[in-house]
């Protein structure tokens, strides 16, 4: 907080929370937007696979893999998401990787950039071998 500003009163969990363990803090914030990158990834492929109908199992039998490959990939926690799986997953669920890189609002003077991840659903086109889309 800066000096001479003061802060609303705030009974907001998530505010409470965010001033106390993130706000003027760069490195823990920097560690948060990677978890949520990391969680956004697990989500989009577990909803993949779900929305398909498919088990862990099955999907690692299409793209070539183990279940545990499969499970670890959809734990948040996990780091190790690599572009060439990725690829191989949507090349399997006829989907591609698309990245998306884009300026926050608040941070454009500093020259930060966020990533954004997404599987593109191309189920009703005729599939061209998976690419990376790269948006600057």
């Amino acid at each position: 907080m800066k000096a001479g500003k003061k802060r609303r009163p705030t009974s907001d969990a998530v505010e409470v929370l965010h001033r106390r363990y993130y706000e003027g803090k760069p490195k823990r914030l920097v560690n948060l937007e990677k978890a949520r990158a990391d969680d956004h990834v697990a989500r989009k492929i577990n909803a993949l696979r779900t929305e398909a109908g498919l088990t862990q199992r099955q999907l690692a039998k299409l793209v070539g893999t183990t279940a545990s490959v499969i499970c670890r990939l959809e734990n948040a926690d996990y780091e190790g998401h690599s572009l060439v799986m990725l690829n191989r997953i949507a090349a399997a669920m006829k989907c591609r990787v698309e990245i998306r890189s884009y300026r926050k609002r608040a941070e454009r003077a500093r020259h930060d950039c966020s990533l954004d991840f997404d599987f593109e659903d191309s189920r009703n086109v005729e599939v061209p071998p998976p690419n990376l889309s790269l948006n600057v």
